[in-house]
């Protein structure tokens, strides 16, 4: 199929089950935030495995091909990896810049970083069970979460992010053996903090990548557009993804209007593009989605286009959010027609 459609990883939690003002009346958390949930703690379980179902199902019913979970069961996209790892004190918690200069509250890392336990396998089995496309589930890339943490431990922040990567290589492939389609690693830290990202940040996320077979991606992003409301033109860390051993790239380019031209740099790369601007909380046209879907043909074939909403669709209001996503499965449709695929 020429140009399937998914989403980069989230999708919005209903206002039942977390509470979604202060969810976005803050900065994304990188320390657990329970605070958030309006479900008891016994409860809560039950209450995520039913919203998962309805993001799930309101994918299938928009038409997407490939299906995440929605990331239904997390504060935010790291936090639920990066807290459940041996060495790092979250109790304790210590303080970082985030991607918009402002300080939060991150893990302090007090000793060697191990992974404990598979901590998504449960949400790839779940997935699994209750859908019968392709699916796909998204970890915290290791150069990110080595910027989300106080290193109180490690001689170096490189040091550090070899060993997230290691603890991310055990998780992707137990995320594989449980029935994962596609493992998508997000590090939009590379984005933000490109010298350091290009000091070592590719050389753990090739860590992270040893030795995997499965189909794998990494998301680069300019932040959520609930947050961060100023996109750069361009990105300041993209082709260097060309030396990196996945096999998808995922990107934005419909909020910042990105000149496609730079997909040049990424051969041999599946392109996962996004096309939908979350800071518009008008829906797209088909139209609109396959002129953005035709800027990027004259730099990457259109086999190895893969259509997505651009970052942070979790922010959205949920009938914002499905509403987009059939324009984008339609604008999807258009440009089959158009290159006379199916």
């Amino acid at each position: 199929m020429l140009f399937p459609t998914t989403l980069v990883g989230s999708y919005p939690q209903p206002d039942w089950l977390i509470d979604r003002k202060k969810l976005a009346g803050r900065f994304p958390p990188r320390v657990r935030a329970r605070e958030l949930w309006r479900i008891p703690e016994t409860l809560l379980e039950e209450a995520q495995n039913d919203a998962t179902l309805l993001a799930i199902r309101a994918q299938e019913l928009a038409g997407l091909d490939i299906i995440t979970d929605g990331e239904i069961r997390r504060e935010s996209y790291s936090n639920r990896f990066a807290t459940a790892l041996e060495g790092v004190d979250i109790d304790h918690p210590g303080t970082a810049l985030d991607r918009s200069g402002h300080p939060n509250p991150v893990p302090r890392v007090v000793g060697r970083i191990r992974r404990k336990h598979p901590v998504e396998v449960g949400d790839v089995r779940f997935l699994r069970a209750n859908t019968s496309k392709p699916i796909k589930m998204t970890v915290p890339g290791p150069f990110t979460m080595s910027q989300q943490a106080q290193n109180e431990y490690y001689a170096t922040e490189a040091e550090a992010a070899m060993d997230y990567a290691a603890a991310v290589n055990a998780e992707i492939r137990d995320l594989f053996a449980a029935g994962a389609d596609i493992v998508q690693i997000d590090e939009p830290y590379m984005q933000a903090r490109p010298e350091k990202a290009r000091q070592y940040g590719l050389a753990a996320l090739n860590r992270a990548l040893e030795g995997i077979d499965g189909t794998t991606a990494v998301h680069i992003c300019f932040g959520y557009a609930a947050v961060i409301h100023v996109r750069p033109s361009g990105y300041s860390f993209l082709g260097e993804l060309a030396g990196c051993s996945c096999k998808q790239v995922s990107i934005e380019t419909a909020q910042s209007n990105l000149d496609c031209a730079v997909l040049s740099d990424l051969p041999g790369k599946k392109i996962i593009l996004g096309v939908l601007d979350l800071n518009d909380m008008a829906i797209e046209t088909p139209e609109m989605v396959a002129e953005r879907i035709r800027r990027a043909l004259p730099y990457v074939k259109a086999q190895d286009v893969i259509v997505a909403p651009d970052c942070g669709m979790k922010y959205l209001p949920r009938d914002v959010a499905f509403g987009k996503l059939k324009a984008m499965v339609e604008g999807a449709r258009i440009m089959r027609a158009e290159l006379g695929g199916r």
